[in-house]
């Protein structure tokens, strides 16, 4: 049985020195500014930090997050549709859709989706 494990702490060994030398040997030595830096928002991120940021840019994204946690919201009712009845699951689904649609005519309303300034 030992001799098993340290066969084993052998071939362990022997695979991460692979491993190792595979990806020293595998890398790019070639270093752009471009790619090594990361995207932030469509603008340079070693330019000034204080030039104004797009609202448009933040509005995609709370949209994006309210329809994302929307869909993780309703995808789980389809399991409720198995444990309720089919008027109380209307009604709930027909509820958080009025919420939603409510809000975003509150917004539409209020001029936070106009695109053109």
């Amino acid at each position: 049985m030992t001799t098993l494990s340290f066969l084993m702490y052998i071939i362990l060994l022997i695979m991460i020195i692979l491993i190792i030398i595979v990806n020293l040997f595998s890398k790019k030595s070639l270093m752009d500014r471009e790619k090594s830096s990361p995207f932030e928002c469509g603008f340079d991120p070693k330019s000034f930090s204080r030039t104004p940021f797009s609202l448009q840019f933040f509005l995609i994204a709370m949209i994006f997050l309210i329809f994302d946690i929307e869909i993780s919201l309703i995808i789980p009712m389809v399991i409720l549709l198995k444990i309720s009845s089919l008027i109380n699951f209307s009604l709930l689904i027909m509820f958080f859709l009025f919420i939603l649609i409510l809000g975003l005519v509150h917004e539409w309303n209020q001029g936070a989706l106009s695109w053109a300034k």
